[in-house]
């Protein structure tokens, strides 16, 4: 009961202590002062801590209960606010399009009006700005104030004298001090002044020891600059970017109202600079009256200027460059570029060919070939950078696919066909390079051939899907294959040969990899006679070397024969030999098994007989025509050893209940063996071999001295 009691009163302790926390009008310092006086000790302040310390906890675990419960909606809400303030954006950029459209609409109906009344046009101005020069003295005046400014200014700056040269239409517009940030890591870098010109923007650098001095330190024409507003991001705040391919600055304003002059002067300079190109590109376009041509007598000349009035020539067809977007082409091209929209670069770059393809080759038409050629340039060289293997090699080939298309239509076929291959040659290095090597060797095979032939496989794909319309360069593309298959080969013969592995692993090894090889033919490629040719000389070692070993294993047997019969003992070791001999080929080993578990036969020939059948058929794995007289010459002396051995101990026994035991095992290795042998290389081939048929045939392979005794193996 007074268990009960306590708990109760704790509970209800607590409850009371969260709301008098929850409260709106509590106060801490009142609270505590409070607690301190009704306290009688050190024990009430312990077991009241011990209560808000509890009262926290169980608020921390209830705040992360909630917000483990509201998680999803709090992701969903980030997401919608990130696409509200990208909406947001996307729509205060289009309403500044709009407004610079209006305006250049507005200029170019007054500009229209004042070509059709030059009266309207002056009174117009006179009202617009009531300090308009009134006459052309005033006027040069005016300029000549403008130029005389801009030399003065331009005299602080060191280094810059020679890539400004003064022309009539140069002036200053706007000029101040900046403070430059790091685009990555927003660290300042340096305090600069930048000289806003009516057609370029100059950067400078302020001198450490001369005040009001500076040092060039770029310069950037308007055609080619972008001006970005940059968020503000307390402490980082009142900054804007300006954008020229390839690269981007940030700079800091003294204040808001200093960052919204710059941002407005920059956009009505640039405004005003593509609004004076349009008017030059349209004087040049107007037709310049003719000279009149002196009057002639002769009545030739009138029927020749009838047949001239009929068929103009092509250098009177004049080139319409007014239009709106080859104006801007430029600067869509950098802001193409620059937000890495590939494809609505070269969509410009395509719709302009189709407007110049019947167009006569005149000088604007060359200023404006060369500026695009530039932005060409420029964008060759990303998409060349986005094809280098040094960027990332994940996403597979599909993950070049838009760079190469883009490329192929700027009429780079041949170089995006390089990059191509260089890439997934890279990609397919790197793939083997991270396999790791561990347990046995047939399973790093299994892996590493996966891994080359499916990136093989993918690769070939995508060439075709990608280069489907560019024929030339599919010999481009067999070079790559035989150069990777190359590649495949090292790391698999280091694996195999290199390791000194067993024959039958070897073999199987191969094996795997020409069933892979066999997976390229769904595509219409052949690559199995290359991997022969390259396995070739690592086979041919790896059978030799096997052929000696069973030489050498053979011969120590026969200097320790006894020539007696197999006492093998148990009737379960009998089985298991009759089931070896018939997995050989020996179908009538029965009539050399005798009574009581003992075979007719000595142990050397039997496990000649095992050893010979199983390297011919671990080497009829690794058959290809390449290997036949190399396979072939080593049966002969692989055989020859055993052969030799009986024909010396026939004529060398006195013994003879030995020698008719002899005579029997010559009788199997002829009758039974060599058959075997001949028919299992026969089916394997494909074709019979004259030498083993002559070994067979032969009653004795090698003569020997009658009088001899010394075996000449």
């Amino acid at each position: 009961m007074a268990m009960a009691l306590s708990l109760g009163e704790g509970g209800g302790g607590g409850s009371r202590l969260r709301r008098q926390l929850e409260s709106g009008g509590f106060a801490a310092g009142e609270y505590v002062k409070q607690l301190s006086q009704q306290s009688d000790g050190d024990r009430d302040l312990q077991e009241h801590r011990q209560r808000i310390q509890a009262l926290s906890e169980e608020t921390a675990q209830s705040l992360k209960r909630n917000v483990y419960q509201n998680y999803r909606q709090f992701i969903e809400t980030a997401r919608e606010i990130s696409y509200l303030e990208s909406e947001m954006y996307q729509l205060s950029h289009i309403l500044t399009e709009q407004k610079g459209i209006m305006e250049a609409v507005t200029q170019a109906l007054l500009l229209q009006a004042d070509r059709d009344d030059p009266a309207l046009g002056a009174r117009r101005a006179a009202a617009a700005d009531p300090f308009l020069p009134l006459s052309a003295k005033d006027a040069a005046a005016s300029e000549e104030g403008r130029q005389r400014t801009l030399t003065t200014l331009l005299e602080k700056v060191e280094g810059c004298r020679d890539l400004l040269p003064e022309s009539p239409g140069k002036y200053l517009v706007y000029n101040g001090d900046l403070v430059e940030y790091d685009a990555d890591h927003m660290a300042q870098i340096q305090r600069v002044h930048a000289f806003l010109m009516n057609d370029c923007l100059l950067v400078a650098t302020a001198l450490p020891n001369r005040r009001g001095a500076y040092r060039y330190d770029a310069l950037y024409p308007l055609d080619g600059l972008a001006v970005v507003n940059v968020k503000d991001n307390p402490p980082m705040k009142d900054m804007f970017k300006l954008l020229m391919f390839p690269e981007s600055r940030i700079f800091q304003a003294e204040n808001a109202k200093i960052k919204k002059e710059w941002l407005e002067v920059l956009e009505e300079t640039k405004r005003n600079r593509a609004l004076s190109e349009k008017r030059r590109l349209e004087q040049e376009a107007l037709p310049r009256p003719a000279p009149t041509p002196p009057e002639s007598t002769n009545p030739f000349d009138e029927e020749e200027e009838e047949e001239e009035e009929e068929e103009p020539s092509a250098e009177e067809e004049v080139v319409d460059l007014s239009l709106e977007w080859i104006q801007e082409l430029p600067e869509d091209l950098d802001v193409c570029i620059a937000q890495r929209d590939f494809e609505g670069a070269v969509d410009l770059l395509d719709k302009l060919n189709e407007y110049l393809a019947d167009k006569p080759v005149s000088q604007p038409v060359k200023e404006l070939r060369a500026k695009v050629d530039e932005r060409v340039r420029q964008l060759t060289d990303v998409l060349v950078f986005e094809l280098s293997p040094d960027r990332s090699l994940r996403g597979g080939p599909r993950a070049t696919r838009r760079a190469v298309s883009q490329l192929i239509r700027l009429g780079q076929s041949t170089k995006a066909c390089e990059l191509f291959l260089k890439n997934r040659a890279a990609a397919v290095q790197t793939a083997i390079r991270q396999l790791r090597i561990e347990g046995a060797t047939l399973l790093y095979i299994h892996k590493l051939c996966h891994v080359f032939f499916t990136s093989l496989l993918e690769t070939a794909r995508e060439f075709e899907t990608d280069f489907a319309g560019n024929n030339g360069c599919y010999s481009a593309f067999v070079v790559w294959a035989r150069s990777s298959m190359r590649m495949f080969v090292d790391a698999f013969s280091k694996q195999v040969f290199d390791s000194k592995e067993s024959l039958s692993t070897a073999a199987e090894c191969v094996k795997v990899a020409k069933e892979h090889c066999k997976q390229l033919s769904e595509i219409g490629l052949d690559l199995t006679f290359i991997i022969h040719a390259l396995l070739v000389k690592d086979i041919k070692g790896a059978l030799q070397s096997y052929k000696d070993i069973i030489i050498e294993a053979t011969k120590h047997r026969n200097s320790e024969e006894m020539w007696r019969k197999m006492n093998l003992m148990t009737p379960e070791a009998l089985g298991k030999l009759r089931e070896e001999m018939r997995s050989c080929g020996v179908g009538n080993f029965d009539q050399y098994t005798g009574d009581d578990c003992w075979v007719n036969l000595s142990y050397t020939v039997v496990a000649f007989t095992k050893q010979t059948m199983a390297f011919l058929e671990e080497a009829l794995k690794l058959y290809f025509p390449e290997l036949h007289m190399v396979l072939l010459e080593s049966l002969v002396e692989i055989i020859l050893v055993a052969v030799q051995h009986v024909d010396y101990s026939l004529r060398c026994e006195q013994d003879p209940e030995k020698k008719a035991f002899i005579r029997q095992n010559a009788s199997f290795l002829y009758e039974t063996v060599l058959p075997v042998v001949e028919k299992r290389f026969e089916e394997g081939v494909g074709k019979p071999a004259k030498q083993l048929q002559d070994l067979r045939n032969a009653s004795r392979l090698m003569r020997v001295n009658p009088e001899s005794t010394t075996s000449v193996v």
